[in-house]
């Protein structure tokens, strides 16, 4: 008989046990938090509200910024209520449906990064096509697309998860519910589920880095034909979708694109993914974008303006 599932809630470690440490780390974690939602908002804000950012680009980068305050969401505000107490606890349903939310947006964000090297590829490379290729519906069934492709990536990871028995120990050595800490306190052999989350998380990370990789290489390739103007434009946006790329998907690739093991690494490895990598994606975005630059000065002195009116 499997032993019975006896865990009601789960314990966090934290990132650190030092209480003078928590309290620093509160208030850095509360400015990452707020750089986060604030940046991307703005981003949000600016391609709504400019008419020059309306092509598909600025579409997919709106939902990017959207699915990173989600994404950080899921998981800062607890990280950061829990530098306030010494127990740190969650309940075992609240753990689910935290795993299920952070496996929905992360999943989610790695095909929206995939269609939009798509969007860039057919850009640079088929330029005469790409307004019959790329019209306002397919990219609205491509953002679609992604949050099936998360959704279904989730469902497979959280139901991977909840049909094993906790009978305790309940501390997790996380700052949040993931597959991984989650497994290691399972009261049962989890080899073949162990096989299984890296065969959906761990090569859909690696899969997807694998095309967004030859998609670039073949985009710069085609550079040469192009003029020195078009050329630093176009080096430019990708630069900032390479970036974003490495970004995210290294940490991934680390965490998941293994057996099912557990490092003392890997919560400040969450930590880059969960929330530094939401904070800089704006930056990215926006410093080496002067269109975006444009777009958020316009945006700024027509709110003085009208602030002045």
């Amino acid at each position: 008989m499997e032993p019975a599932n006896n865990v009601t809630e789960f314990l966090f470690s934290g990132l650190t046990q030092d209480l003078e440490l928590q309290q620093v780390c509160f208030v850095l974690f509360l400015l990452f938090y707020l750089v986060i939602v604030l940046g991307n908002l703005l981003i949000i804000v600016t391609i709504i509200c400019s008419e020059r950012l309306n092509c598909p680009m600025y579409f997919f980068l709106s939902y990017l910024s959207f699915i990173d305050i989600c994404y950080s969401s899921v998981t800062a505000p607890k990280l950061i209520a829990d530098f306030l107490v010494e127990r740190k606890t969650i309940s075992f349903i609240g753990c689910i449906a935290q795993l299920f939310m952070v496996h929905l947006f992360g999943g989610t964000e790695i095909f929206i990064l995939t269609v939009m090297a798509y969007d860039r590829y057919i850009a640079i490379c088929n330029p005469l096509l790409y307004t019959t290729i790329m019209k306002k519906h397919v990219c609205s069934w491509m953002v679609v697309a992604s949050w099936a492709g998360g959704f279904v990536h989730s469902m497979v990871q959280t139901l991977l998860t909840v049909q094993l028995p906790f009978c305790g120990p309940n501390e997790i050595d996380h700052y949040f519910c993931d597959v991984h800490p989650l497994l290691k306190l399972a009261c049962t052999d989890t080899f073949i589920v162990g096989i299984m989350v890296v065969a959906n998380s761990g090569m859909i990370s690696l899969t997807s880095f694998v095309v967004l990789v030859v998609s670039y290489i073949v985009i710069l390739a085609s550079l040469r034909s192009h003029s020195s103007e078009g050329r630093l434009k176009a080096l430019s946006t990708c630069a900032s979708h390479i970036t974003v790329v490495i970004l995210n998907f290294g940490p991934c690739i680390f965490i998941y694109l293994r057996p099912s093991t557990t490092f003392s690494e890997d919560k400040m490895v969450a930590v880059f993914y969960t929330i530094i990598t939401p904070m800089l994606n704006p930056l990215i975005y926006t410093l080496r974008n002067e269109e975006v630059k444009n777009a958020m000065r316009k945006l700024w002195s027509r709110k003085v303006t009208l602030g002045v009116k």
